[in-house]
């Protein structure tokens, strides 16, 4: 993909990503974030949530997948950023959640940056606010 081939108004290819509970699982491991809310369903009642929720960076960073996978290198991308708006409810229930992300070009800029508008809806409703990254893509 080249610049000169990118208007804005262009969508990127949608992601959706399924995620259960071992999947959140996994990302305490990774990440080291180990807080009961990720994984056990009376605590998170407890503390006033619907269930466990999957945690805040990794719908970050699925988010952060669409882009990269769009630009088809990550270190296109020069900023990014994001509001949580909403969590994402990971029941036990054999399904899980769904994690639906889509974007825009936004804006070409003058220095030949990109912007992107992120979407990402879990259950019929966004997870995310605000969310956009900026990308240098080679000429």
């Amino acid at each position: 993909m080249k610049l000169s081939e990118i208007n804005v108004g262009d969508e990127l290819p949608p992601l959706s990503v399924p995620l259960e509970r071992s999947d959140l699982v996994r990302y305490a491991g990774a990440s080291g974030d180990f807080n009961p809310i990720h994984w056990n369903e009376r605590f998170a009642k407890e503390v006033g949530l619907p269930d466990v929720i999957a945690h805040g960076m990794l719908t970050m960073a699925l988010a952060g997948r669409l882009v990269s996978s769009w630009t088809g290198d990550p270190g296109a991308i020069v900023r990014y950023g994001v509001r949580f708006t909403r969590p994402v409810v990971v029941p036990d229930d054999g399904s899980g959640a769904v994690v639906e992300l889509g974007g825009k070009v936004a804006k070409i800029n003058d220095d030949g940056t990109i912007k992107v508008n992120i979407t990402a809806k879990s259950a019929d409703q966004g997870v995310l606010g605000g969310a956009s990254a900026t990308v240098r893509i080679p000429a």
